[in-house]
């Protein structure tokens, strides 16, 4: 499955230096599944494609990592929350720690989903500004340029 970033850059994008994860955490499909909900339909599947094909590397590392490591982020991060096992699911503790009430786990996730939601935006918005650099982009493929959401508002163009 050849997906335009790996386990490694999501980590190194989206977590802290602080936050420990391990790579095998996030798995390919993961990051597939990110792709698919939340970079295609801004950027289209023509530049997509020249994206994992390794065009645009500038706008790739700026804009299209970053953006795609925060989506990334917010689909996995209920899924490191708790573990599945032969016991069925658990929630993990350490001696020193202890698991989020549900108030914290709210507010995290809220945190991240507005984080991805600014991040994707700042890569719609250059694509928009720069469309002439992109022959692949086709802004009325953008769903930003239809659709937006911001807070409980919906805005359809």
């Amino acid at each position: 499955m050849k997906t335009l970033i790996s386990a490694a850059e999501v980590i190194e994008a989206a977590f802290a230096d602080t936050e420990y994860i391990p790579p095998e955490a996030i798995s390919q499909s993961d990051i597939a599944a990110a792709e698919r909900r939340y970079m295609v339909p801004v950027v289209g599947g023509r530049l997509y494609e020249r994206l994992t094909e390794g065009e645009y590397a500038r706008f790739k590392e700026e804009y299209a990592v970053p953006a795609l490591a925060a989506c990334v982020r917010v689909m996995v991060q209920p899924l490191l929350n708790v573990r599945c096992g032969a016991c069925g699911v658990v929630v993990p503790t350490g001696e020193g720690m202890q698991p989020v009430d549900e108030e914290q786990r709210t507010e995290l996730m809220r945190t991240l989903r507005r984080r991805a939601r600014e991040m994707v935006a700042r890569m719609s918005e250059h694509l928009e500004e720069n469309a002439g650099q992109y022959a692949e982009y086709d802004a009325k493929s953008n769903v930003l340029n239809r659709c937006t959401i911001y807070g409980d508002i919906i805005a359809i163009r």
